[in-house]
């Protein structure tokens, strides 16, 4: 039986995700913006949340989980390293866990760049990945404790999962995202139809993620920091990857 995914829109532009498993009545949210949403969309399936799983410590992505905690007695799951900064946790996990999660075997990825102890989670079964903000839809975190390099690798991670892991990303930032890989090489085919299609959903009042992560490939500027025609479109052919994805992430910043 399939998992359900329930994108629950939060704040001004946050998403958590729930993930459902009838088979064994599990449901799991990752990260918590605020309660109240994650609490309504729960009542409104009648679905008992067994786990919460942290990204990083963010308010943004954590706030809701003292509330959340109270309602439901969750179990809660964030990185060691991020201890002292995550509300109290049930478990704390390193890169490289597994975590047995109702019938799945959740991996928990190391992808640092945005904070240090950022994590992603990918259910390998249902070949979902939740990427808080680390991968995003048509972009990546910014950097505010990390270097161009450790984020270059944490994307190297993610891009390394099988092509049809549908990414979860943690806020709906792609037309923003979209805009600017456009302004790197205006007219792409690719990136035309990606902004059209993203922009009908929105304009249908429906969230843009999850995405491919074959889509993310072809059209992600910071996963395509290794495209020859990327570089000599913004003045550097002939430069190495991380120069190019360490200038991409420079002009994102300004942009």
């Amino acid at each position: 039986m399939p998992l359900e995914l329930v994108p629950v829109p939060c704040l001004a532009d946050n998403y958590a995700w729930l993930v459902h498993d009838a088979a064994t009545d599990t449901t799991v949210v990752i990260d918590a913006p605020e309660a109240a949403p994650i609490l309504h969309a729960l009542f409104a399936r009648d679905w008992k949340l067994s786990h919460i799983l942290i990204t990083h410590h963010h308010a943004d992505h954590i706030q809701g989980v003292p509330m959340l905690e109270a309602a439901t007695g969750a179990r809660l799951y964030g990185a060691a390293a991020d201890a002292h900064r995550l509300p109290p946790l049930t478990e704390e996990v390193e890169p490289g866990d597994v975590l047995p999660i109702g019938m799945q075997q959740v991996t928990v990825i190391g992808v640092p760049g945005h904070t240090s102890g950022h994590l992603a989670y990918y259910f390998k079964d249902a070949g979902l990945a939740f990427t808080g903000d680390s991968l995003m839809g048509w972009g990546c975190g910014r950097l505010f404790e990390g270097t161009p390099a450790e984020m270059l690798g944490s994307l190297k991670r993610l891009a390394a999962l099988p092509d049809d892991t549908l990414i979860c990303s943690g806020h709906e930032y792609t037309l923003a995202n979209g805009r600017f890989a456009l302004s790197l090489e205006p007219g792409k085919p690719e990136l035309v139809a990606r902004m059209k299609s993203a922009q009908t959903l929105q304009m249908e009042g429906r969230p843009t993620l999850p995405v491919p992560l074959s889509l993310e490939c072809a059209t992600n500027p910071f996963l395509r920091a290794t495209s020859p025609a990327l570089a000599a479109a913004i003045g550097m052919k002939g430069a190495d990857e991380l120069a190019v994805f360490t200038e991409l992430r420079a002009r994102k910043d300004r942009f």
